[in-house]
């Protein structure tokens, strides 16, 4: 259980197969297999010169390509961990990760090499593109390929940071073993072909892209990279590149059918739509499920300390048949090698449809938080990973996300669930988005507000689509879940990988003023 083993097995079995496609700025580079397998190899020699032994960390900062994919595999070939860093942080939040991780090397892109060279006071900074020419170069100590150290197991593989949404950004420490047993796990359930053609848009400093190219790796499937998500450029690439599966995000497939550019009948050949990460709103996987008629959709539920997902919601409930309808808003059962409950604050187990945070067992669960002992003390605990995420399990053991416990609303000593008010909203047809947040109320504690992103633009009159909008909820959620305060917004600030920041609307409404009676 080693990271690099399905580049060997690549290398073994077609070694001139395409395994990278990178395309930026209208162009496009490949690689194949054997190629990769060399450009590692050297690498990881480069990186032994430059001081990086086993358990070394590496930070890594820079957007989706192939110098980033070859040197994340070239620290697992040295035995090295990678920390692949947020590319949208600023420079203090780069320095808490990169000094807290205490990497010995940062490697950056040529996009965010001028940033880094702010941190070089923490690490030595190298360009990825320097330190891969440099790697090659003939005079480079004769270019000398360094055989691989096959570390694995239980050995650190990759450090990812959280998000900070609750303070500082925490060093997850996850595993090859974690990343092997979260892929074959999701392999098992979801057959992932050798001959597939993944298209890597989620960045791979969050767990959902890497995990996605680990996948591919074990199984020898090709990747295309696209720097960034651009709704454009990624229709360009799943009609160009034939690309056969695909994760987003809900926002992300809502730019993609929105786009002017979108002609389904010509992106045919994306066979398989894997999406999470947040909740996907019924009207648009509607849309989608119109677009794509003969692809598998499928919704996967796991967090960075799962190193990916831990339950799947099966194409088979995305689709007309017996049960479907009652299990589509699911995020699936538990996955092959998990266990899943949902349990109260003493940790006990509680009834089949009652709310309570959801906590997983498994192969796949982080070691812990890097240098942060109370905090991997809190979050594992009695064997289980306790998420911070409220669900509620159904009879059949499927699991169903009410919300982030920290974004839970209490208003009146009522508990309400965000989630549930955003599916209200998005069903106007006037809603193009919407976010629910708790704001401080002089009478209830919390009240509900939304932030609201209207079709079309904003509204010309706030208080009569407030009015509309709040009748509209009272027709479909009790009282006290309905918004008492509106904001509207041309968009929703969201993060790398595609999640709404609430913590920023928060902060920008904590003092919005107090609408309405109850």
């Amino acid at each position: 259980m080693y990271l690099t083993q399905g580049l060997h097995r690549a290398i073994q079995r077609h070694p001139a197969k395409i395994a990278l496609c990178h395309v930026a700025d209208g162009h496009t580079r490949t690689t194949d297999f054997a190629e990769l397998g060399a450009r590692v190899a050297r690498a990881a020699a480069a990186l032994k010169r430059h001081g990086v032994g086993p358990g070394d960390r590496v930070a890594l900062l820079a957007q989706n390509g192939d110098g980033l994919i070859a040197m994340l595999l070239a620290c697992w070939w040295r035995g090295a961990v990678a920390c692949p860093l947020n590319t949208r942080w600023s420079v203090p939040e780069l320095r808490h990760a990169i000094g807290d991780c205490g990497a010995r090397l940062l490697l950056p892109d040529r996009q965010l090499t001028a940033m880094a060279e702010e941190l070089d006071d923490l690490a030595t900074v190298v360009p990825i593109d320097t330190f891969l020419a440099d790697a090659a170069a003939p005079a480079a100590a004769g270019a000398e390929s360094l055989d691989d150290t096959r570390t694995g197991g239980d050995a650190l593989a990759a450090i990812l940071y959280t998000g900070g949404t609750t303070g500082r950004a925490k060093g997850v420490m996850l595993s090859h073993a974690n990343f092997w047993a979260a892929s074959i796990s999701r392999a098992a359930e979801l057959n992932n072909a050798p001959d597939s053609v993944s298209l890597l848009v989620a960045p791979l400093f969050h767990v959902a892209g890497l995990g996605r190219l680990i996948g591919q790796l074990i199984a020898g499937g090709s990747c295309v990279t696209l720097p960034q998500f651009r709704a454009d450029i990624v229709l360009s690439a799943i009609e160009t590149h034939r690309i056969s599966d695909i994760i987003v995000v809900p926002t992300m497939l809502q730019s993609l059918l929105d786009h002017p550019a979108f002609d389904a009948a010509r992106l045919q050949s994306l066979n398989r739509i894997a999406f999470g990460a947040a909740p996907m709103p019924p009207d648009l996987l509607a849309r989608a499920l119109d677009a794509w008629p003969n692809a598998e959709f499928f919704q996967a539920y796991g967090m960075t300390e799962t190193a990916a997902a831990v339950c799947i919601n099966p194409p088979a409930n995305h689709r007309p048949g017996p049960g479907a309808e009652r299990h589509r808003h699911s995020v699936g059962r538990a996955g092959l090698g998990t266990e899943i409950r949902v349990v109260d604050p003493q940790g006990e187990e509680v009834p089949r449809g009652t709310v309570g945070e959801i906590v997983v067992r498994g192969p796949m669960v982080m070691r812990g938080y890097w240098n942060q002992p109370d905090a991997t003390a809190q979050a594992l605990r009695d064997g289980w990973l306790h998420t911070g995420d409220g669900g509620w399990m159904d009879e059949d053991g499927y699991l169903f996300i009410a919300d982030r416990l920290k974004d839970m609303i209490i208003s009146g000593g009522e508990n309400v669930y965000s989630g549930e008010v955003e599916t209200a909203l998005r069903s106007h047809p006037r809603v193009a988005q919407a976010a629910v947040i708790g704001v401080p109320d002089a009478r209830w504690g919390e009240r509900v507000h939304a932030v609201v992103v209207v079709e079309g633009g904003e509204p010309q009159d706030d208080a009569a689509l407030s009015a509309e909008l709040t009748q509209w909820c009272r027709e479909r959620l009790a009282g006290y879940k309905c918004p008492r305060s509106f904001a509207y917004v041309d968009g929703l600030p969201l993060s790398a990988a595609g999640k709404v920041l609430k913590n920023e609307l928060r902060q920008r409404y904590r003092g919005a003023v107090a609408a309405g009676g109850r």
